[in-house]
């Protein structure tokens, strides 16, 4: 919920992704993210994801997720998930937070099997969720079947 107008301005200045972001996906990631999210609606935007664009070697992928909450009682990043399109398991990471975590902040390695689009999901105590995408480009792949 936005309470005060910089909350608003910061919304707004976040680069949103279109609502098609899985427009392409393939039918096992369609599935894992409707999995994940029960069919609510999704809000583009608001997930801080330091992932390079351009990744040398996909075995191990550095991934820090961020995102902006009191993590309050009330209102609190309850979890946050990794998804992608090309890896042989779509569902690659899921992480369980609470008000104790303090932040809702995530880091981590992951396998990429080749260049594709990570797609990462976050969901807060009031049900909203958020989806963050970006395209990155690996060099030597991993995870190969």
């Amino acid at each position: 919920m936005i309470r005060t107008r910089r909350q608003l301005l910061a919304l707004l200045s976040m680069p949103a992704l279109p609502a098609a972001v899985l427009a392409q996906a393939s039918p096992a990631l369609q599935a894992a993210i409707n999995a994940f999210t029960g069919g609510a609606p999704v809000i583009d935007g608001g997930i801080e994801v330091g992932i390079a664009e351009l990744v040398e070697n996909g075995n191990a992928v550095p991934v820090t997720l961020r995102v902006a909450s009191p993590m309050s009682e009330a209102d609190h990043v309850r979890e946050l998930a990794i998804f992608t399109d090309r890896n042989p398991q779509p569902d690659v990471a899921r992480f369980v937070l609470g008000p104790q975590n303090g932040r809702a902040w995530v880091s981590t390695s992951i396998r990429l099997a080749t260049s594709q689009r990570v797609i990462v999901l976050a969901r807060h105590a009031d049900g909203r969720l958020q989806r963050r995408a970006i395209d990155v480009i690996v060099t030597l792949a991993a995870c190969i079947e």
